[in-house]
């Protein structure tokens, strides 16, 4: 086999020179080359498949951090005090049926014989007897019940709210009641007296004619 030749080239006015390799040296070193190449992916371990996620698989349950609910202490629901007829007493009583309101409310004292239920009640009832469209309508009792029921110690009970509206409304129309009752009397009083003025008056008329007449 001849010797390469040497091979000479210029590149910037500088003069190179270059062996080429035998063409046999580059096979065999592009054969080894491809050999371990290959070797090394035969030697690199398959990864195993990610397993399948079945679709029948539960979704994971979400839990909202949310609070409790909380109970309403009404005083409908307040232990030992059962206050569903004395409610629909006041229903009807809105409702202008006041005498369904008179049973509810009866019914009621029946059913719970306290102090309290007495008291509540008594004012409801003396409520009723203060309306005018109430055709048994007796003011002087709604004023004796009131004034008996006031007397106890109604403000240390634990009473619905709408008798202490009830008394309080029946308490501002006792007042003005009142106040009309004076004026009707004062208003008697001063009409009597107009009456005797007048009386008074055509007897003097009458005198003072009788001597005009009688004179020469």
């Amino acid at each position: 086999m001849p010797p390469p030749k040497r091979l000479s080239y210029t590149h910037n006015r500088t003069e190179f020179e270059e062996w080429p390799l035998p063409a046999r040296l580059f096979d065999w070193r592009c054969l080894a080359l491809l050999a371990s190449l290959l070797q090394a992916c035969a030697q690199v371990p398959e990864e195993p498949a990610a397993p399948l996620v079945s679709e029948t698989t539960p979704a994971p349950e979400i839990r909202l951090n949310l609070p409790e609910e909380q109970q309403c202490d009404c005083p409908s629901t307040l232990p030992g005090v059962d206050y569903t007829f004395l409610d629909r007493g006041f229903l009807a009583l809105a409702d202008g049926n006041i005498e369904a309101a008179a049973q509810h409310i009866e019914r009621y004292l029946r059913l719970e014989n306290s102090t309290q239920a007495q008291w509540e009640s008594g004012m409801a009832l003396a409520y009723i007897d203060s309306l005018a469209s109430n055709p048994e309508r007796n003011v002087a009792r709604s004023r004796q019940r009131f004034n008996e029921l006031n007397k106890q110690d109604w403000r240390a009970m634990d009473l619905h709210p709408q008798s202490l509206l009830l008394r309080q409304a029946l308490q501002n129309f006792l007042v003005e009641e009142r106040r009309a009752a004076n004026l009707r009397k004062e208003k008697l009083a001063l009409e009597k007296d107009l009456a005797k003025r007048e009386e008074t008056i055509k007897r003097l008329r009458e005198l003072t004619l009788g001597q005009k007449g009688a004179s020469p």
